[in-house]
């Protein structure tokens, strides 16, 4: 029999919460940046959504772009950002630190268990560049943690659904494989077919035009390749349509 079905949105904005609910998620990953892959979001977006949506809200702990081999100053950002929404009381953190040598660095990963006690804790995407998903896997269950988000280690878990098939198998009743990126209501039906997982992690994104009518043509506030006039938003629809999907399957 299958687990019960989860869907997860993670969104950055308070209308992107309100519509991950509308269309029937399950929880929400919370956080800022998305469109470089996530950080830490502001805390008192964190409490507008907590008084505004009554779903489970994990909060993403990554204090910047790019790899997840961290200072100890990056290190104590994080610990203190993990303390600070365990005290708001969010539902859990999302974090991950990896060694130089791509190895998961269970020392630090304990300090930040132990900080974020009361809470659920997903292992994210950091899992996905590590060098020995296997053996990260069986750390992961040794630090208690109880989820896992990742891809398969590939760009989209439609590439990594071989590897994700094994995961699904090596995590058993001890901890959740939360399959994410590129997941919408057609990967859900092959990947849940296909792995036998019941966890899913999406953000339903559409593309929306900003509101202004006058706009500057000459000046870039930020990546030069992306307009500032275009929104990014959770779809209650897409999520609504995973969900059916997920839902169909499972019931199976």
């Amino acid at each position: 029999m299958m687990k019960k079905p989860l869907l997860e949105c993670c969104v950055e904005s308070v209308e992107s919460a309100l519509a991950a609910k509308e269309g029937g998620a399950d929880r929400l990953e919370l956080c800022g940046n998305l469109m470089i892959g996530g950080t830490t979001p502001d805390i008192n977006l964190y409490h507008r959504i907590r008084e505004k949506c009554d779903i489970l809200i994990n909060v993403l702990i990554r204090p910047r772009f790019g790899d997840f081999c961290y200072s100890d100053e990056e290190f104590e950002i994080i610990r203190r950002d993990v303390k600070m929404f365990r005290e708001a009381g969010a539902d859990g953190v999302v974090i991950g630190i990896l060694n130089p040598d791509g190895t998961l660095d269970t020392k630090r990963m304990a300090i930040l268990m132990e900080e974020a006690k009361g809470m659920s804790v997903t292992l994210h995407r950091a899992f996905d560049v590590c060098v020995d998903p296997v053996k990260a896997l069986q750390q992961a269950k040794e630090l208690h943690i109880d989820t896992i988000l990742t891809s398969g280690q590939k760009n989209t878990a439609l590439e990594g659904a071989d590897l994700l098939c094994e995961l699904v198998k090596q995590a058993g009743d001890e901890i959740d494989i939360l399959i994410g990126s590129g997941v919408k209501d057609s990967v859900i039906q092959k990947l849940a077919v296909s792995t036998g997982a019941t966890s899913f992690h999406m953000s339903g994104k559409i593309t929306m035009d900003s509101p202004m009518t006058y706009r500057k043509k000459d000046v870039s506030m930020g990546l030069p390749l992306v307009s500032e006039y275009t929104i990014w938003q959770t779809s209650a629809e897409e999520i609504r349509k995973a969900r059916t999907v997920l839902d169909s399957v499972c019931a199976r």
